[in-house]
């Protein structure tokens, strides 16, 4: 969770969110949206060549790029995997239709599974996404996939489009107080851009596998990949029992499934022994002792329990429920997905107290009756509950040195249970231990090599700090529900 702090206006209250609980529910169902994108990557160097792809003037796409490490946590620098990515970047930049362009990849220091690409040549391409890939042809594909999205102008066209559509939102806005309209008019707008982004994803798909294909990787590495996103979505989704491609109907990226067979599809058209190179060991050799997962700088989750090392606090969820580390909050659902939580930074005066804050109209529906002023591990604290159409909310605000946090927390039916979970998640806030904050590392990526005895099974309980270490070990080494480790193999795991 980045230190970002958003102040809370009244101007943000809408009719069709009551709360800011709300937009964290909302928020945390289409938490999978990140893993389903397949946009590109980052050797901090340019190619040898060039750069005439630039239609922006120099200081926005500037401007651009340090919004872009500012959401993300900035560059990852790995000089062995930079030089993997610029080797591959040249081989594929050599066969494409516009040899004369050049582009310069950026790794985000990010665990979200993620890539896309600026009209400029611009590529970003997350740890996350490249700890996910098994051997270059998957990671080539990425790279292929977002150099199409700019050759074919797509980048541009989206870039206009989402001029077009502030536009429509604040016309739409300015034309009348009835929200019904406006969000019947505002949402065909984004389902006309979403609709014509679905046929450049699939453009996009066919020009990479080919320019993959001729730079002599193996064709089949899009549709592999593809399936690896399909599933590390379907193992974060499952945590909620949420399908992953319900999150957000109106996602400018296909259906996973779809694109899996598009992309066998175009492989089969290349398909042949002079070009099916895959390089898995040295992409192997590569991404070893990369982190995994989240950055310790901006706090990270480990099981139910959330630590942040540079601001020396923690908390843990209840029981059932599963956490996940955004830049903006944390997000948790329990299992069943009739409970939530969201934990943030807020600003708030200092001279303003909690209670105070709380019901300052930030949100509707408050029962300022509700009210209660509370010490939470010798911290200031204040406490409302409130209602909306679908689901009920309990706030706490908490006084930390000079910051306030929220945890607000949502369920569909008010229980004696989810009161209980509520207050035993705030009280479990408290100050990190030296030893615990000199003792926080991030996760690695640890490659190892299979030996005689070894299983899934085994290789899994081996995996420290995640999740779900069987179905997590299989979806990171490319392995179906029923695949096994064959002696010498070489896999990931993840390490501590």
């Amino acid at each position: 969770m980045a230190r970002s702090r958003q102040p809370d206006r009244g101007t943000r209250r809408t009719r069709a969110a009551a709360l800011a609980g709300t937009c964290a529910v909302l928020m945390l169902l289409s938490g999978c949206a990140d893993t389903q994108r397949f946009e590109v990557a980052k050797p901090a160097q340019p190619a040898a060549r060039p750069a005439r792809a630039a239609t922006a003037p120099p200081q926005a796409a500037e401007r651009e790029h340090e919004r872009i490490l500012a959401s993300y946590g900035g560059a990852y620098d790995d000089p062995r995997l930079e030089s993997l990515i610029t080797r591959t970047v040249n081989r594929l930049v050599a066969v494409s239709e516009r040899p004369d362009l050049a582009y310069k990849v950026t790794i985000l220091n990010s665990g979200a599974v993620n890539a896309f690409a600026l009209p400029t040549g611009q590529l970003y391409v997350t740890r996350g996404l490249v700890a996910l890939a098994n051997d270059t042809s998957e990671l080539s594909s990425v790279l292929a996939h977002e150099m199409a999205h700019v050759l074919a102008k797509h980048a541009a066209i989206r870039e206009g489009q989402a001029k077009q559509a502030a536009l429509v939102t604040r016309v739409v806005k300015e034309m009348g107080n009835d929200p019904d309209i406006t969000a019947l008019a505002l949402a065909k707008s984004k389902l006309t851009m979403a609709s014509f982004s679905r046929a450049q994803e699939f453009e996009a798909d066919g020009i990479g596998v080919g320019i993959s294909a001729r730079a002599h990787f193996d064709p089949y590495g899009a549709a592999r990949f593809l399936t690896s996103m399909e599933r590390n979505a379907a193992l974060k989704a499952g945590r909620a029992s949420i399908d992953p491609r319900s999150q957000d109907f109106l996602s400018s990226h296909p259906a996973t499934p779809e694109r899996v067979q598009n992309a066998q599809a175009n492989a089969r058209q290349y398909s042949s022994p002079w070009n099916s190179e895959r390089d898995h060991d040295d992409y192997l050799a590569a991404i070893d002792n990369i982190v995994y997962g989240e950055d310790p700088s901006e706090g990270f989750v480990r099981g139910r329990r959330f630590l942040h090392p540079k601001l020396g606090f923690t908390f843990q969820a209840p029981e059932g429920f599963a956490l996940d580390n955004t830049a903006q909050a944390v997000i948790g659902v329990r299992e069943g997905g009739e409970q939530a939580m969201r934990f943030d930074v807020v600003r708030v005066p200092a001279d303003q107290s909690l209670g105070d804050y709380l019901n300052s109209g930030w949100m509707e529906n408050v029962d300022k009756n509700s009210t209660e002023q509370l010490t939470i591990n010798g911290f200031p604290a204040a406490s409302v509950s409130a209602r909306g159409d679908q689901w009920q909310f309990r706030v706490y605000a908490l006084r930390f040195g000079s910051d306030v946090y929220r945890f607000i927390f949502a369920t569909r039916h008010k229980t004696l249970a989810s009161e209980r979970n509520a207050r035993e998640t705030v009280r479990s806030f408290r100050r990190l231990t030296l030893q615990e904050i000199q003792a926080a590392r991030p996760l690695r990526i640890k490659v190892i090599t299979v030996q005689p005895g070894d299983t899934v099974e085994s290789l899994s309980h081996r995996m420290a700090g995640v999740d779900r270490p069987e179905q997590r070990f299989r979806v990171l080494n490319g392995l179906d529900a029923h695949a096994k480790v064959k002696v010498r193999d070489r896999v990931k795991i993840v390490v501590d």
